[in-house]
C-alpha cells in the first residue's frame, strides 16, 4: 500500500505541466481579414503586417480590399472574402454584427479546416450609449462555431482601439488580449499571434461558452472612453 500522494510501483512519472507561455512560432503563417476594409479590421492587419506577418486583407468588394492594402503597405495584399479565406492559414473575423452570418454562411466551403478567430461584438446603440446584444447562439462566437462546424473556431482581439492600431507614430499597443477557444493548441495560435504586436500578449480566458461576457465588456469599455476621453484597453494581473 501506498501513502497518499505517493506513485503506485511501476506507475509511469507523470509529465511536468506545460508552460502555459511556451507558445508556437506562427510566423510563417498567413493571416486573413474578414473585414478588412473596416476600421478593426484595417487596424489589425497593419499591425500584423508592421509585425511581420503576411497578411491579405477580405472584403467583399475585391476593389475596396486592393485600395485598402495599397494604403497599409508592408507587403498586405487585397483579395475578396472568398479568396481570403482559401489562401490563409488564420482567418480573423471582422466583419460588422449585422453581417456576420451572411458572410460565414457563404464562406463555409473556403473556410473548412481554417483556424477562424472571431473578434466581432455584438452591440447596440442607442441614447444611452452602447449595449450588449445576446444572440440566440449565446455569442458571435458560437454562432461561428454552429455556422463553421469543420473549422477551428476561436474567439480574440475583441477590445483593441481602431484609433491606436492605425495610429503609425504609435510603437507598442499596451493591452492584453482574451483568447477563447476550445483546443489549447489553437488558442496557443492566437495567442502567439497577438504577441507578435509589440506591447500587447494574449492570455487564454476559457472555452466558446465564455465569449458572451467578453464580447459584452466592449460595451463597457466604450463607456470608458467617453467619459475619460480614452482608447482604455485591458491588463490581467498576476499572471
Amino acid at each position: 500500500m501506498t501513502s497518499s500522494g505517493t506513485e503506485s510501483p511501476g506507475s509511469a512519472p507523470k509529465a511536468p505541466a506545460k508552460d502555459p507561455w511556451d507558445l508556437p512560432d506562427v510566423s510563417g503563417l498567413v493571416v486573413g481579414v474578414l473585414g478588412g476594409t473596416g476600421d478593426q479590421g484595417r487596424g489589425l492587419a497593419y499591425r500584423l503586417a508592421r509585425a511581420g506577418q503576411k497578411v491579405i486583407i477580405g472584403s467583399r468588394s475585391v476593389e475596396r480590399a486592393e485600395a485598402a492594402a495599397q494604403e497599409l503597405g508592408l507587403g498586405i495584399e487585397g483579395a475578396d472574402n472568398a479568396e481570403c479565406a482559401r489562401r490563409s492559414d488564420v482567418v480573423i473575423v471582422a466583419v460588422p454584427w449585422d453581417g456576420h452570418a451572411k458572410t460565414l454562411e457563404t464562406l463555409q466551403k473556403e473556410l473548412v479546416g481554417k483556424l477562424v478567430v472571431d473578434c466581432v461584438n455584438p452591440l447596440g446603440f442607442d441614447k444611452k450609449g452602447a449595449y450588449a446584444l445576446k444572440p440566440e447562439e449565446g455569442s458571435a462566437a458560437e454562432q461561428a462555431a454552429v455556422l463553421l462546424p469543420d473549422s477551428r473556431v476561436t474567439a480574440a482581439f475583441h477590445h483593441l482601439s481602431a484609433v491606436l492600431l492605425q495610429d503609425e507614430s504609435i510603437e507598442e499597443i499596451d493591452t492584453d488580449v482574451m483568447v477563447l477557444g476550445e483546443v489549447r493548441a489553437d488558442t496557443d495560435i492566437v495567442q502567439a499571434l497577438a504577441a507578435r504586436i509589440p506591447g500587447m500578449r494574449g492570455v487564454f480566458a476559457g472555452r466558446l461558452r465564455n465569449a458572451h461576457q467578453v464580447e459584452s465588456l466592449v460595451a463597457n469599455l466604450i463607456s470608458v472612453n467617453r467619459r475619460y476621453k480614452a482608447h482604455a484597453g485591458l491588463r490581467v494581473t498576476d499572471v
